[in-house]
């Protein structure tokens, strides 16, 4: 099933852990739905601006998966189909590149740069709320936890 031109649902609810654990990973409809609102506004654009393949490396998460990956948000709005996380290192087109891109371009809810250096984050996770206002909110992931992105 496409999300959107470039996203297949495959790929937004691909997960190692789910396949190593045995955790069914598939979404509701309304999480389906969800996430092709996501991949409309924020995968699709930076897909076609970039004219690239772009990574995502973890998209859907049932709660049960997102309980099994230690450190992950009780709250994550992966669970609702709302967030993804893209990675893109080793491609033509760097997870700056795109985390640039996403803060100058696109309405989002929460943008957060994810680890990494002064340079680049490892990866970029990005959100957009189906339905309700976005926060356009971005943050940086430190070993500290949280902090505002300037």
């Amino acid at each position: 099933m496409k999300l959107s031109k470039n996203l297949e649902l495959s790929e937004a609810i691909r997960s190692e852990t789910a396949k190593r654990i045995g955790i069914n990973n598939m979404p509701t409809d309304e999480h389906i739905e969800n996430l092709k609102v996501l991949a409309k506004n924020v995968f699709q654009p930076i897909r076609d601006h970039f004219k690239k393949p772009i990574r995502v490396s973890s998209g859907y998460r049932s709660k049960e998966l997102n309980t099994a990956l230690k450190g992950a948000s009780k709250t994550s709005q992966h669970m609702t189909g709302e967030a993804i996380d893209i990675d893109n290192d080793g491609t033509s087109v760097s997870n700056l590149e795109i985390f640039q891109f996403i803060k100058d371009n696109l309405e989002f809810d929460t943008l957060i740069w994810e680890y990494g250096t002064d340079e680049s984050p490892d990866w970029v996770h990005v959100s957009y709320r189906n339905g309700r206002p976005q926060r356009n909110r971005i943050l940086r992931a430190t070993k500290e936890g949280f902090v505002k992105y300037d």
